[in-house]
């Protein structure tokens, strides 16, 4: 360290003498004009020397330990020395020979160990070989004379592990041919193979015409030992095909000529029976498949028997689609003009129905009596549509059920080769196949039309059918012989066709019938449902009175009551389809059976994210009917706020403030309690008169429409209403101005509080936010004189000691005010 502190001295020294400062002082002694400058210029070159010799001393007292560490440093290179002579003559005289002797060693070993890994590749050679020979002569020996099959399918099992190189090499040519055998290895394997090859599918065929399934297995476990699986797996296909085939013609013969082809369910049973017995076989008989041909192998005898699939499937989907006259009816759908609904959306049409319906007719009642409904006049037959989309709405889900398990059957053979998603997907055997098209063209199309259609005119129908419920009155002596809610019978009746269709699509597990179904009864219900309300509300029950300033009509009030219940019911109803469904499944939709089962929505809907993409249509469809009902219960809501309620709001007010004088002392109050005491009239006494009267007043006007209304609907309508009395209540409040003594502060804020506690009353305390504003005018004009000094002194915004205030500055002044001061 020190050393280098003594050879940074000395650059520094070098630097310093070899720069050019003390030039320019030379150059400026030419310059200078005056003794002062001169004398500068001395002092400065001073202050230089005695900079400079302070260095140079610094540099002679360190040159000393410079020159005591440079005596260090040859030490240690003389020490250095030493040992490198030390190290050297260690290497030349005792590694060197190890060394050399260890390369010979090591040569040696690599020497040996390829000689010995060549002796062993030469056995292996020799052993193959002698294998091939025994397996040759095994094989020609087996199907001689004793034609044991299964010994000479053995040999060539045994035969097809040794190498190619090796059977087709020319050691093996010299070797194993024979007298008996002269033919090369691979010829003879080959020919034995073939020959082989052919009499097992002789015997195999034979077995199968003859139905004896102990020689079918027997030759079908064969064919791999002799490096035929494909062909074994092709003839194993064509024989389990055949089983197939013959069910699904006695399946469907079984109702030919009699009544069962009539039968609601007959092509959907027919159209299970197939695919319950292809999933049988491939269940059953692909554990012997993989056990034999390896892991997978099966895939190949499923793309086999869903060929067939497609084949039978079609034949009964066709069938299915000739019988039911599906083509005349998806013609007849298309046409129908839904006449009722388009001339309910225009005024100027009378759209009452001319002719009594009965209520048997009603939508809901379809599967709910016995009652033969008959051909109906526009056509088509609601009943036999409904039908129709039971029983493809079974087809579709058996063909989901069987899509499910075909593609786990795919799915686990594949895994075992290869790592997979954890998500299932359909194989390409069944998207490639003939058969999802057609149900894509004649069972999923035909479905979407139908259900579209089904539940439409549903909509119509009930409309058609809708009643009133009875005898509902706005006066409360009058009993109401019907339980709420209060609603027509056309809630009743669409919101269970909904609850149908919704059942029935989501029991297809069909991705594409959600996409359609759904879309279109959120389209429906918004368009047709809110819009019947909706054009209801705005030409049949409008609340109005017949002249300016009257009230409206009870049964128009009554009944635009009754509409505003339709929509908060329908809402809920919704809500509750759509929870019921996503929660749990019932299967039980389009059955023929009376079983239930309970599945979940990942159950019906395995591939990809079928479940996530119909949970998030379900919930949309939930989402759009809300947000639609809801504006127009706000805008009815108002309705009977501004045409019922608010006209009738101000001469409440009114009458409860009625001769109420604030003004006065505490002698007059006292004169004004006698005389109600002498005459028993309650109404005189000032301290209850205001919230009596008002009161009175406040239950006749909200309780004939609570009881009518729903409890959502009346919290809406209460929420409007109080906000306007808190500022009509505010009005009035301030009218008094310049007419209120101390003591009429504290009855009016009294006043004030019990009209307050009286409409809040039931739970709506959040309802007292609308009278914040009432509450702190009177709590300013009841303030002492150092309260509200206080108050002045700590003022800064809105919030003050701990209250959130609603009136400004200017505006507690001004209620500060109000008082008048005392005579």
């Amino acid at each position: 360290m020190k050393a280098n502190a003594v050879y940074q001295d000395t650059e520094n020294v070098q630097k310093f003498l070899s720069s050019n400062d003390v030039e320019p002082l030379v150059v400026q002694m030419d310059r200078v004009s005056s003794t002062a400058e001169i004398q500068a210029t001395l002092a400065n070159l001073k202050e230089r020397e005695t900079s400079v010799t302070t260095r140079l001393n610094h540099l002679v007292a360190s040159q000393k330990d410079f020159q005591r560490e440079l005596g260090k440093l040859d030490l240690v290179r003389a020490q250095l020395g030493s040992q490198t002579v030390a190290t050297r003559s260690i290497s030349n005289s005792m590694l060197s020979d190890a060394a050399s002797t260890a390369k010979r060693i090591s040569s040696a070993v690599q020497r040996l160990d390829l000689e010995q890994e060549r002796v062993k590749a030469t056995l292996g050679v020799v052993e193959q070989v002698a294998e091939l020979k025994a397996c040759v002569l095994g094989v020609t020996g087996s199907m001689g004379a004793p034609q044991d099959w299964e010994t000479a399918a053995g040999y060539l099992n045994r035969a097809s592990k040794i190498p190619k190189e090796i059977v087709c090499g020319s050691f093996a040519a010299e070797i194993v041919p024979s007298a008996e055998v002269p033919d090369s290895p691979n010829v003879t394997l080959e020919q034995a193979a073939e020959s082989l090859c052919g009499l097992f599918l002789r015997e195999f065929e034979k077995a199968a015409k003859e139905d004896n399934g102990i020689k079918v297995t027997r030759f079908f476990k064969l064919f791999p030992l002799i490096g035929k699986s494909e062909v074994g797996l092709d003839v194993y296909g064509r024989y389990v095909c055949q089983g197939v085939s013959s069910r699904a013609r006695s399946n469907m013969n079984a109702g030919t000529g009699g009544s069962q082809r009539k039968d609601g369910f007959f092509y959907a049973n027919a159209l299970t029976k197939l695919f319950e017995h292809i999933a049988q076989i491939i269940e059953h008989h692909g554990a012997l498949v993989e056990r034999h041909y390896g892991q997978g192998r099966m895939v190949r005898v499923i793309e086999r028997l869903q060929v067939e699939a497609d084949s039978q499937g079609g034949i009964v989907i066709d069938t299915w689609s000739d019988e039911r006259n599906i083509d005349r009816k998806l013609t007849d759908i298309r046409s129908y003009a839904f006449t009722f609904l388009v001339q309910s959306f225009l005024p100027a049409q009378n759209t009452r129905p001319t002719t009594s319906i009965s209520r048997t007719s009603s939508p809901a009642m379809f599967d709910r009596t016995t009652e033969i409904h008959g051909e109906e006049h526009d056509g088509v037959d609601m009943k036999d549509v409904d039908a129709i989309l039971n029983e493809s709405a079974v087809m579709l889900g058996k063909w989901s059920l069987y899509s499910r398990f075909v593609a786990n059957k795919c799915k686990d053979a594949i895994s075992h080769s290869e790592e997979t998603s954890d998500l299932l997907t359909i194989p390409p055997l069944l998207t490639n196949s003939s058969l999802i098209r057609k149900i894509a063209d004649r069972l999923i199309s035909p479905f979407n039309i139908m259900t579209t259609f089904y539940f439409r005119r549903s909509v119509e129908r009930a409309f058609q059918l809708d009643e009133q419920p009875p005898d509902l009155s706005l006066n409360m002596n009058k009993f109401i012989p019907s339980n709420a809610p209060y609603i027509t019978s056309a809630v009743d009746d669409v919101m269970y066709i909904v609850n149908q269709v919704i059942q029935r699509s989501l029991a297809t597990s069909q991705r594409d019938v959600v996409a359609s179904v759904v879309p279109t009864i959120a389209r429906v219900l918004g368009s047709d449902f809110v819009g019947m309300v909706q054009r209801k509300m705005r030409d049949e029950s409008y609340p109005k009175g017949a002249v300016q300033g009257a009230l409206p009509p009870e049964h128009i009030i009554v009944a635009f009551l009754v509409l505003l219940n339709n929509l908060d019911i329908a809402t809920d109803y919704v809500k509750r389809i759509v929870q019921s469904r996503l929660e749990s499944l019932s299967s039980t939709g389009a059955t023929n059976n009376s079983e239930t089962s309970s599945k979940t929505l990942a159950d019906l809907y395995p591939f990809g994210h079928d479940a996530v993409f119909v949970t998030n249509a379900m919930k949309s469809l939930q989402n759009s009917f809300e947000t639609k009902t809801s504006e127009l219960i706000s805008d009815g809501t108002y309705v009977v706020f501004k045409n019922v309620m608010k006209p009738r709001l101000r001469p409440i007010l009114a009458d409860a403030f009625r001769d109420i004088d604030y003004s006065m002392t505490a002698e007059d109050l006292e004169e004004l309690s006698r005389e109600a005491e002498v005459e028993n009239d309650n109404n005189l006494a000032a301290d209850e008169a205001v919230p009596r009267r008002f009161q009175q007043g406040w239950e006749a006007l909200t309780k004939p429409i609570a009881r009518i209304l729903t409890e959502a609907n009346y919290a809406k309508l209460l929420s409007t209403v109080i906000s306007y009395l808190g500022e009509v209540l505010e009005k009035r409040i301030w009218s008094y101005y310049g007419r209120i003594n101390n003591l009429g502060t504290v009855r009016l804020e009294r006043d004030i509080a019990n009209i307050v506690s009286l409409v809040v009353r039931g739970g709506k305390y959040a309802l007292r936010e609308s009278f914040t504003r009432c509450t702190q005018i009177c709590l300013v004009m009841n303030m002492e004189d150092d309260e509200w000094e206080d108050l002045q002194a700590a003022e800064s915004g809105t919030l003050v000691d701990g209250v959130e205030w609603k009136i400004d500055a200017e505006e507690r002044a001004r209620a500060k005010a109000m008082v008048r001061n005392p005579m």
